[in-house]
C-alpha cells in the first residue's frame, strides 16, 4: 500500500471488493476483503494478525502498542455487507459524483472501516509519547449474527473505550436498541375448502394472535427512553396454507421486537410466552407454539457522562460538530463491548438512510473528517486520566 494513498482511494478499493455476507443472496463472503485489509497493515508495518471465526472467514486485528500507557482503545468496523439484490446502481463500481462515493457498502460500513484504517496509519507515525494502546478489528458477520465480534470479545474482553463504525453522520451514539426475533406457529386441521367446517383454519387462529400482539404493542408507546424513544414490535412475515381450495393446517409469523436498555431478550421472550398462554387459555381452539429466538442482541447504554464520552464530545466540538450524545434504533457490534463493561460509542460517516439502499452512497467529506476524529480521540484520550 502506497502511504500516500488517500482514504477515499482506500474506500473505493474496498467497495470494489464484493463482501456480501454468505447468508444472503449472492453472498461470496468476506475472505477477499479481509485479505486486502490484512495486506494493508502488513505493507504499512503495523502489527496485524488474523483471528479465525468460521471456515474461510476471519477477523483482522491490527495493533499499535503504547510506549508508556497501560490503557487500550478499540476501533471496530465490520467488513460484510447485505445483498446487492435490487440495487439501482452497479454495486462494485465505486463512482464519485457531487462529492459522494457510490456502491454497496460505501455507507455501511466501508466508509468508517477505511477511515479507521487511515487513522491507525496516522497514529502509527505519531510523535506523541503517551498514546494508549490502540487496537483495530475488522470483523465478519455483523450483518447476520455478530459472530465476528463475539469471537473477538471471547479473547479480548478489556478496554478503556471502544468506538464502533456505523453510519451516524459523525454523531456520537451512546445508546442503541436491542433485538429479539422469534416465530409463532399455529396448527390447524386440513379439509376441503367446500366444507371448511370439517377443518380448523390455522390462519384464522393466527389472526387472533396478531390482534393480541397488536394490542400489546400499543402499550409499548407508554414507556420511552430519553435517547431511543419507545420499544417497537413488528410482525414482518406471515405464511400459511398450501393451496386455495384447502383449509390451512399451518401458519407462521416472524416477529422483530426492538428492546430498550431496561429490557432483556429473555425477559421479553417470556412476556410473549405468557401472552400466548393467556390467549390460548381464553380461546382453547387456538393451538400455537412460540419458538426459541432466531436472533437476540442486547441494548447499548453507555453513560453519557463517562469521561471517554466527554472526550469524544470535546473532539467533535473542536471540529465544529455537535458533541451531544444521541441514540439510534438499529443494532450493531457496539452492544457486545458494552456487555463487557467497556464504554462503547458508535460513530462513523454516512447516514443510516443510505445503508442497505438501492442507491447506497456516502459523503466523501465525512469520510475524510472521520479519520481526523478517530485520530484526535486517541490523542485527546491520552491527556485524560480515564480509569
Amino acid at each position: 500500500m502506497n502511504p500516500t494513498t488517500s482514504v477515499i482511494e482506500t474506500l473505493a478499493k474496498l467497495v470494489a471488493i464484493p463482501s456480501v455476507n454468505p447468508n444472503y443472496a449472492g453472498g461470496t463472503g468476506e475472505t477477499k476483503i479481509s485479505e486486502w485489509i490484512f495486506q494493508f497493515f502488513q505493507d504499512t508495518n503495523i502489527q496485524v494478525e488474523k483471528q479465525p471465526v468460521l471456515p474461510e472467514r476471519f477477523n483482522v486485528i491490527a495493533k499499535i502498542p503504547s510506549k508508556n500507557d497501560s490503557r487500550r482503545i478499540i476501533f471496530e468496523a465490520h467488513v460484510d455487507t447485505v445483498s446487492t439484490k435490487g440495487m439501482d446502481i452497479p454495486p462494485y463500481e465505486p463512482t464519485i459524483k457531487n462529492g459522494k462515493l457510490y456502491g454497496r457498502g460505501s455507507c455501511d460500513t466501508k466508509a468508517g472501516l477505511s477511515a479507521m484504517m487511515h487513522a491507525m496509519l496516522q497514529l502509527s507515525t505519531s510523535q506523541h509519547d503517551a498514546l494508549p494502546e490502540v487496537w483495530f478489528v475488522a470483523t465478519v458477520d455483523e450483518e447476520f449474527s455478530y459472530r465476528g465480534v463475539a469471537e473477538f470479545c471471547k479473547i479480548h474482553s478489556t478496554a478503556d473505550a471502544a468506538i464502533v463504525a456505523e453510519p451516524t453522520e459523525l454523531r456520537v451514539i451512546t445508546a442503541s436498541k436491542g433485538l429479539l426475533r422469534f416465530k409463532i406457529i399455529t396448527e390447524g386441521i386440513s379439509a376441503h375448502s367446500a366444507k371448511p367446517h370439517l377443518g380448523d383454519n390455522a390462519i384464522l387462529q393466527m389472526n387472533q394472535i396478531i390482534q393480541a400482539i397488536q394490542e400489546d404493542t400499543l402499550a409499548l408507546a407508554k414507556t420511552e427512553h430519553t435517547l431511543l424513544g419507545p420499544a417497537t414490535c413488528n410482525i414482518g412475515t406471515i405464511s400459511g396454507g398450501t393451496q386455495i381450495n384447502l383449509v390451512p393446517d399451518y401458519c407462521e409469523i416472524e416477529i422483530d421486537r426492538r428492546l430498550l436498555p431496561h429490557e432483556s431478550p429473555n425477559g421479553v421472550w417470556q412476556h410473549y410466552a405468557r401472552l400466548l398462554n393467556q390467549l390460548m387459555h381464553h380461546e382453547p381452539t387456538i393451538r400455537a407454539t412460540l419458538l426459541e429466538p432466531l436472533l437476540t442482541d442486547l441494548p447499548l447504554e453507555t453513560d453519557s457522562g463517562h469521561q471517554a464520552v466527554r472526550v469524544m464530545s470535546d473532539v467533535l466540538e473542536t471540529h465544529k460538530l455537535s458533541g451531544d450524545p444521541s441514540g439510534v434504533p438499529f443494532c450493531s457490534d457496539a452492544s457486545k463491548f458494552g456487555d463487557l463493561g467497556i464504554p462503547a460509542m458508535i460513530l462513523g460517516p454516512g447516514c443510516i438512510d443510505q445503508a442497505h439502499a438501492a442507491i447506497e452512497y456516502v459523503d466523501c467529506a465525512q469520510v475524510e473528517k472521520a479519520v481526523e476524529i478517530y485520530r484526535d480521540f486517541v490523542i485527546h484520550f491520552a491527556s485524560h486520566s480515564i480509569r
